[in-house]
């Protein structure tokens, strides 16, 4: 039997700048993968309250990371209630401030433009000090470079960088991308995974994607 990390350990080695972050997150409205890490020097697990900002369950919205992702110090996820009324004249905030100007305008919360959930895929890649956006989607397997600012959907699968960030590269051809998205290793068991290892880290490609078509053609 190998010796496979437990997803359910906070710190998984002793450097203790990792964190596995499902293990120490508790609002109702995340939900974080197994083996998705944010790696901080200097406060790994506060991961919910310095880098979730804004975020109150009661407006609805939630921040879905999927497993194997790996996020970089200093990246924000920006939830919906970060937002300001936009349709009217103005975008202040009276109704927060309490008093005649709470009792003369609608409930902040209700006001307040809906972005939706943000999604991360598998074995997505944040660089240091990234911001996302509400309502954005991240597709599995891409790369957002350092110091990104994400406001729009970012497909499986490639690299984007910059503010606002801008598609850069497609990281495999067509094909490969589509092995990969079917393959699906991330929802593999420990086991099979651990098996699977080589090829995941392989620089040659053409043999991935040989031995890739070979596992998907192969009898269940």
């Amino acid at each position: 039997m190998h010796q496979i990390p437990d997803p359910n350990q906070v710190f998984p080695n002793e450097y203790k700048t990792s964190c596995f972050i499902k293990n120490v997150v508790k609002a109702p409205n995340i939900s974080i993968g197994d083996y998705t890490y944010y790696d901080d020097a200097a406060d790994p697990t506060g991961f919910e309250k310095n880098n979730v900002l804004f975020n109150y369950p009661e407006f609805g919205d939630h921040l879905i990371i999927g497993k194997f992702c790996a996020i970089a110090s200093g990246t924000k996820f920006i939830m919906g209630p970060a937002n300001h009324r936009i349709s009217s004249v103005t975008t202040y905030p009276f109704h927060v401030f309490g008093g005649a100007w709470q009792e003369n305008t609608p409930p902040h919360l209700d006001q307040l433009p809906r972005k939706g959930d943000i999604v991360i895929g598998n074995d997505v890649w944040i660089g240091r000090e990234c911001v996302i956006m509400p309502g954005v989607k991240i597709g599995d397997g891409a790369i957002v470079a350092a110091y990104s600012v994400v406001a729009k959907d970012i497909p499986p699968y490639t690299v984007f960088g910059g503010n606002p960030a801008r598609f850069i590269k497609q990281r495999f051809d067509e094909e490969l991308t589509g092995l990969l998205l079917q393959f699906g290793w991330w929802d593999l068991e420990p086991e099979a995974l651990v098996e699977v290892l080589p090829l995941l880290c392989d620089p040659d490609l053409e043999k991935v994607k040989k031995e890739l078509k070979a596992r998907l053609t192969e009898p269940k």
